[in-house]
């Protein structure tokens, strides 16, 4: 049986090994998408600029994380604003669940999409493995609608890679809470930065 030393020694290698894996998958996200991300940046600006909005959605985390976005452009994000054009398409649990029962989870997000959305919009994709079968459908319909899509995924991007006019893909890791670790920093840098761009730098 292992002593409590040996236990704590065998717990800090555990949680260096899961750090440095985050570490790492934000650096090489860096490296390959420094540039996309600043057309991300350009793309929701100035669709919230012109009057626009920002639509969001995903599954589970990447559900918390559409929405906790949605919350940093219409309340705030550090600095006070004007509130800013968002909406998480995973928080209105009526709906959700409405369309769920009538058509099947596959069309929650993209009969939203087609009650809500509008050309000129842009949707924030959110899928760590780009198979999501609720969040493709979502992206077809925002394809008919002349919506923007901003892909956001992990892994080899599965089939949203594919299907968005701007991938940003976590390439340096297959598992969901390392792509989720740095969807919300991408997140919070896109909320920082379209900030910077419309009401000038703080």
């Amino acid at each position: 049986m292992a002593t409590p030393r040996a236990r704590s020694s065998s717990s800090q290698t555990a949680i260096r090994a899961l750090f440095e894996a985050s570490a790492r998958a934000r650096e090489v996200f860096l490296e390959e998408n420094g540039d996309a991300l600043a057309r991300a940046v350009d793309l929701v600006a100035e669709a919230l600029a012109g009057g626009r909005k920002l639509l969001l959605f995903g599954n589970g985390g990447s559900a918390a994380d559409a929405q906790h976005l949605a919350a940093e452009f219409v309340g705030r994000f550090q600095r006070e604003r004007e509130p800013l054009r968002a909406i998480a398409l995973t928080t209105d649990s009526s709906a959700l669940t409405a369309i769920a029962n009538d058509y099947g989870y596959d069309e929650v997000f993209a009969r939203q999409v087609r009650a809500l959305g509008a050309p000129g919009d842009v949707a924030l994709a959110i899928s760590t493995s780009g198979r999501s079968p609720s969040v493709l459908r979502a992206v077809e319909a925002c394809r008919e609608l002349g919506i923007e899509i901003i892909g956001l995924t992990g892994g080899d991007g599965g089939t949203l890679a594919g299907l968005a006019d701007l991938c940003l893909r976590v390439s340096a890791s297959t598992h969901a809470a390392r792509i989720q670790e740095t969807h919300i920093l991408i997140g919070h840098v896109l909320c920082e930065l379209v900030d910077r761009r419309l009401f000038g730098e703080s």
